[in-house]
């Protein structure tokens, strides 16, 4: 186990020292401060590298924020990329409570969106109030069934979570593409395969009012329910004792088998609902598009909000934000999208170096008198 996803999940009911009551207060502000210096880090070598392109790092700071935030219509955009990244966060969130490191989500997402629309396809003359809750039971479903995959894989054989996830990750992409080209496609989708749509009927319209995403509000409903397991429950508390020492919560007779498995379902199957809802609300029907990374940019936030469910809030807000500037850049400045690629990936190692750190400081640690 890294030591950056046990200091993520540690127990907060284990007080090193009773002396020190400020100690809590600094183990949060280390908590807050680790991602924030990471990303300042990560802003400084990003400017350094469009310096040497010859760009100004003042206007991209500018052009994001007009792309992402400038008007309401950029705020949409934003909120309609940041939607599925808040589930996918928590299919990497949830099982890194105990220490698991699962980054096969984005097959999750695809394989999630193609059974809701193969679930969809049968009821489609039913009606919108049939055709959607069997969308996300079958996207739910088929998420954590995949994810629970790797769980099982850990849990019962000791196979490393993170290489099962990956290579399940490559199977699962391939599955999709083998059924939307062959059999599930769609004749008609000449350009760009795709299966049968599931009816414009049965689409998901956006919030009312907002006019916004319509898995903006799924998602923070996730997030929050999600917190309240985690630390509000004995799930959630169980999960964190064998996240902090698997051997001892063995020791203790907690169902660590039953744990890893129930966490990987959990994810896997926020991040099928993901797929689902992308389905229902964007395409209308399982094509290439569903594979839009969701499920890689949500191992970048979920680490960022060190797998805390309400912090993956508004760093999915902030990676989705990035995310919808990339065209306005693209025209203004004449960047690649992959320059957003770049600044994620300086982001990640920043944060991977920011937790070796975590805990190392002085004075974030416990003092006084055992």
């Amino acid at each position: 186990m890294s030591s950056a996803t046990t200091a993520a999940v540690l127990p907060d009911a284990v007080p090193a020292r009773a002396a020190d009551s400020w100690y809590p207060l600094r183990r949060a502000l280390e908590a807050v401060l680790a991602p924030l210096v990471a990303l300042g880090v990560a802003g400084v070598l990003f400017s350094v590298f469009l310096l040497c392109l010859g760009q100004s790092p003042l206007d991209f700071l500018d052009l994001v924020w007009r792309g992402a935030f400038g008007s309401w219509f950029s705020i949409q955009n934003t909120v309609q990329r940041a939607a599925p990244l808040l589930l996918t966060a928590l299919c990497v969130a949830l099982p890194g409570q105990l220490g698991l490191v699962i980054i096969g989500g984005e097959a999750a997402v695809v394989l999630g969106g193609l059974a809701a629309t193969v679930a969809a396809l049968p009821l489609v003359h039913g009606g919108p109030f049939l055709v959607l809750p069997a969308m996300a039971i079958a996207g739910i479903a088929m998420g954590a069934f995949w994810i629970g995959i790797s769980g099982w894989l850990k849990a019962r054989l000791n196979v490393n979570e993170t290489i099962a996830s990956l290579v399940l990750a490559y199977i699962g992409l391939a599955l999709f593409n083998h059924l939307v080209e062959g059999v599930l496609r769609d004749p008609s989708s000449l350009n760009k395969p795709s299966t049968y749509g599931i009816g414009d009927g049965n689409m998901l319209d956006t919030v009312p009012w907002l006019d916004v995403h319509p898995g903006l509000p799924v998602g923070i409903l996730a997030c929050v329910l999600s917190w309240v397991l985690i630390y509000r429950t004995s799930f959630g508390f169980a999960s964190r004792v064998t996240g902090g020492n698997v051997r001892a919560a063995q020791l203790q007779g907690l169902p660590v088998t039953r744990l890893i498995l129930v966490a990987c379902a959990i994810g896997g199957g926020c991040a099928g609902l993901a797929g689902a809802i992308e389905v229902a609300a964007e395409y209308g029907r399982a094509n290439a598009s569903l594979n839009a990374g969701y499920g890689y940019t949500g191992i970048l936030i979920a680490f960022l909000a060190r797998f805390n469910p309400l912090a993956i809030m508004p760093m999915a807000l902030l990676l989705g934000g990035l995310t919808a500037a990339g065209g306005l850049l693209q025209r203004h400045m004449g960047l690649p999208d992959a320059t957003i690629l770049v600044l994620q990936g300086l982001i990640f190692v920043s944060i991977l170096t920011s937790d070796t750190l975590y805990g190392r400081f002085r004075w974030f640690q416990p003092r006084g008198t055992a």
